[in-house]
């Protein structure tokens, strides 16, 4: 005949939320916290008066083997053995306490109402993808699709991304990747190089060092993928568990490709750089280009110093002088690159349009003089 099953054990189970009966001005839930803290206090002290009743339990043996040796020795050598008397009752009274104390923890233990965290515990662990919940990646795409996909995902994940970049310690980086198994595809890889070189170019040094550090783990989850060829997502637990476990050779190896990379970027960030200030200047010497195509400023650079001085004055009657003390040939040169550059407008005056006709002082008719002296040597 089977024997019935004794349910005494589960008559006297403590949970933190099995009561209704809570007084109404008492907030129930903190109320069931504040129980649930003191199980778990509870819980860590009797986990450390085992721990010292075990620690207690091999210094007696060791104390009771090293008493039979110093015994053994006494007899074989006709020694007189009551002078171990002493310690021999000391050593059989905390024997006695200790089996004494083993008892009460025992009975304690067999009289102790059970808690949720007795009758649960975690069996297996394994990592598992919602796939209605993840984004799967289009195949075979073209690159314009290609480059509008990383276009749209940067767009919905930019704030994940960032946010992911910004953490220090392994576990809480894999646990946010297994709450946002989405960002573990060649995408978030990219928009974290390109974040990376956009710091070193901003001079953030000590930011792209760090965001640095998250974009090779992310490197290395895609490449442990290829080599596995499983999905990217089914491999965030295995890197963070060979980085926390792996030995040294593994780690420097990791280390080592982090400063490859950082120093592509600190080289990349510095040819960007580099690249827009060229384009910058060359877009600053289009729009100063003359009406002949020449660049005002490489002209004034390469005139003698007495002609340079007299555009810096704007003095006409020292650039007459300047002139008229030059050949003609040489003369006529400079003027042409001048007129061509922007430096010098000729017939400035007759450009003005019609307006009203005033009276010229006698300095405006000499400097006319001058400017029409002056174009003479111009080469036709």
């Amino acid at each position: 005949m089977t024997k019935p099953m004794n349910y005494d054990k589960w008559k006297k189970i403590e949970v933190s939320d099995d009561e209704d009966d809570t007084h109404p001005n008492i907030d129930t839930p903190s109320l069931f916290r504040w129980r649930h803290q003191a199980r778990v206090e509870r819980r860590e002290q009797r986990i450390e008066e085992q721990r010292d009743h075990e620690k207690k339990s091999k210094e007696l043996i060791e104390r009771r083997k090293n008493f039979n040796t110093k015994l053994k020795k006494l007899e074989n050598e006709g020694g007189d053995v009551s002078t171990l008397k002493g310690e021999k009752e000391s050593l059989e009274k905390e024997e006695r306490q200790w089996k004494e104390k083993d008892e009460e923890i025992k009975k304690s233990e067999r009289l102790r109402p059970l808690d949720v965290d007795d009758l649960t515990h975690e069996g297996k662990s394994k990592t598992s993808i919602n796939k209605k919940t993840t984004e799967e990646r289009p195949k075979n795409m073209t690159e314009d699709e290609q480059a509008e996909y990383y276009k749209q995902f940067v767009e919905k994940h930019k704030a994940d991304i960032k946010k992911y970049g910004m953490f220090r310690h392994y576990d809480d980086t894999q646990k946010f990747l297994e709450d946002h198994f989405e960002l573990v595809c060649e995408e978030t890889a990219n928009y974290l190089v390109v974040w990376c070189i956009d710091l070193e170019m901003e001079e953030k040094h000590g930011l792209m060092e760090h965001v640095s550090h998250q974009t090779m783990i992310m490197q290395f989850i895609l490449e442990l993928s290829k080599s596995l060829k499983v999905d990217p997502r089914q491999c965030v637990r295995p890197f963070f568990t060979r980085m926390k476990t792996a030995d040294e050779q593994y780690k420097q190896g990791f280390f080592d490709e982090l400063q490859a990379f950082r120093e592509r970027v600190q080289k990349r960030a510095k040819q960007k750089v580099e690249d827009a200030v060229k384009q910058y200047e060359e877009e600053e010497r289009q729009k100063r280009l003359g009406p002949g195509g020449l660049d005002p400023v490489e002209v004034m650079e390469s005139l003698p110093k007495e002609l340079q001085e007299c555009f810096e004055s704007r003095d006409v009657t020292q650039l007459q002088d300047v002139l008229s003390k030059m050949p003609r040939d040489e003369a006529a040169n400079h003027l042409d690159r001048c007129i061509k550059s922007g430096l010098w407008v000729p017939n400035a005056k007759d450009a003005e349009g019609d307006g009203d006709v005033e009276t010229k002082s006698e300095e405006e008719e000499n400097q006319d003089k001058v400017r029409q002296d002056v174009e003479k040597l111009q080469v036709e």
